[in-house]
């Protein structure tokens, strides 16, 4: 291809309504050639070839170049690792400037600085826009610069200072002419990425009838009053000024928070990188964990006793989705009545949940384990059970996801609540001294 083009490659913002780095893109110099890399240092990594996270991203991805062949364009879909993949590029097409959106985890800011440095040695501009998240790195900080670690001083701040500049969609539709005007081109199939198609379900985009009940049903996990946004935002199929805008509009107070919260997160990782491996709190990483393998799998395979921590397990299994509050209280029992590693927990999660963000699991994972910033005291070991009668009191949701508790076909508890209780209490309060 003769002509001289800009690139906007996409990663975490699968949509071209209201898309940051695509808008800069198309209102520049140069016709704009859409890219997408499948990752083979991420995909790899990954041990279930029936991945539903790699099905939804193709499935998102044919309905974006579907888009792009109306306005007569196309999506350029690539695998390989990211050096590979640009040197290749850059060999086939005249490439003018580089833009693409912010990406806040360890190896995605590497790999970014390793491709900035590559387009500077062939003198191309790389271009990188706040797109995922509403505030990000440092704009919202304490008086002295330093970043928050607490979130209620940290929302404070991030909603006096939200107002419609932050929120306002970016006009892409207005440019989309100035896409590159190209025949179709080559869509490799999941087969040929060593995938197989997964047959799950996908949460709808749509969540704006869910916020006038969030506030006061979001707790009751039979109730399915989430939004179960989480999945697009992850993937960028839902622009988070659109979530913010619809929750400001809706007045959903609590909803709001939690769109904070994942900023917040995003912050706290992009701060603190070595929380992916670290607890944010130095002396917890003293614990001595007891990470016993056969009580990890029992927790993995819902066969605790507890009833509605085996139908969380069961849930996320089966659909790759677990609710909030019933994260909170497997993430807990792991911890603190297995005395299993949160890490350990966090990686599982990684593996299984449709909706993982590494910001913000890792951030769940450290408050349920009271390791992390802003977490729950060590000495708040939540009683499984207590939780189960408060937000479960018919046992809907835990005969929806563990049917063996009506039938009285259950595993009897691998731990005792009330010495898990003093066994934790002991074990960290030693590693705290």
């Amino acid at each position: 291809m003769n002509t001289e083009i800009n690139i906007c490659w996409l990663r975490r913002d699968l949509r071209l309504k209201d898309n940051a780095a695509l808008y800069h893109a198309l209102k520049a110099d140069h016709p704009v050639l859409l890219l997408f890399i499948f990752d083979k240092n991420i995909l790899e990594d990954l041990n279930d070839k029936n991945d539903a996270r790699v099905t939804f991203i193709y499935q998102t991805l044919q309905q974006i170049n579907a888009e792009m062949q109306k306005n007569g364009s196309g999506l350029l879909i690539k695998y390989g690792t990211p050096e590979q993949v640009w040197s290749d590029v850059l060999n086939t097409y005249k490439v003018k400037g580089v833009y693409t959106n912010h990406d806040y985890e360890p190896y995605a800011i590497e790999r970014d600085d390793t491709l900035a440095e590559f387009l500077r040695s062939e003198s191309i501009p790389f271009y990188t826009y706040k797109d995922q998240v509403i505030f990000e790195q440092t704009e919202i900080v304490k008086a002295d610069g330093k970043p928050y670690t607490v979130f209620t001083p940290y929302f404070r701040q991030w909603k006096n200072k939200l107002n419609d500049f932050y929120t306002k969609p970016y006009p892409v539709e207005k440019y989309i002419k100035n896409l590159v005007q190209i025949a179709p081109l080559p869509f490799p199939t999941l087969h040929e990425l060593g995938f197989q198609a997964s047959e799950q379900d996908f949460p709808s985009v749509s969540f704006e009838h869910k916020l006038a009940a969030y506030e006061e049903r979001r707790d009751y996990p039979y109730d399915n009053a989430t939004t179960h946004l989480g999945l697009h935002l992850r993937f960028g199929t839902v622009s988070i000024r659109d979530a913010a805008s619809a929750a400001i509009a809706a007045k959903a107070e609590k909803w709001l928070s939690e769109l904070a919260w994942r900023d917040f997160y995003m912050m706290i990782l992009w701060h603190f990188p070595q929380i992916t491996t670290q607890s944010f709190k130095p002396a917890y990483d003293n614990i001595r964990w007891h990470n016993d393998p056969e009580d990890f799998e029992a927790w993995k395979n819902g066969k605790t006793g507890y009833p509605i921590v085996d139908a969380g397990m069961n849930q996320l299994n089966q659909t790759g989705y677990m609710h909030n509050r019933v994260r909170m209280i497997v993430g807990s029992f792991l911890t603190k009545h297995l005395l299993i590693d949160w890490r350990w927990g966090e990686a599982y999660f990684a593996e299984k949940l449709l909706d993982y963000e590494m910001a913000s699991n890792i951030g769940g994972w450290q408050w349920a384990c009271g390791c992390g910033n802003d977490a729950a005291p060590y000495f708040r070991v939540f009683n499984p059970e207590l939780q189960a009668k408060r937000f479960d009191p018919e046992n809907k949701y835990i005969y929806q996801w563990a049917p063996e508790y009506k039938q009285q076909k259950n595993s009897p508890p691998i731990v005792d609540h009330a010495f898990a209780r003093e066994r934790i209490l002991k074990v960290f309060k030693e590693a705290l001294k």
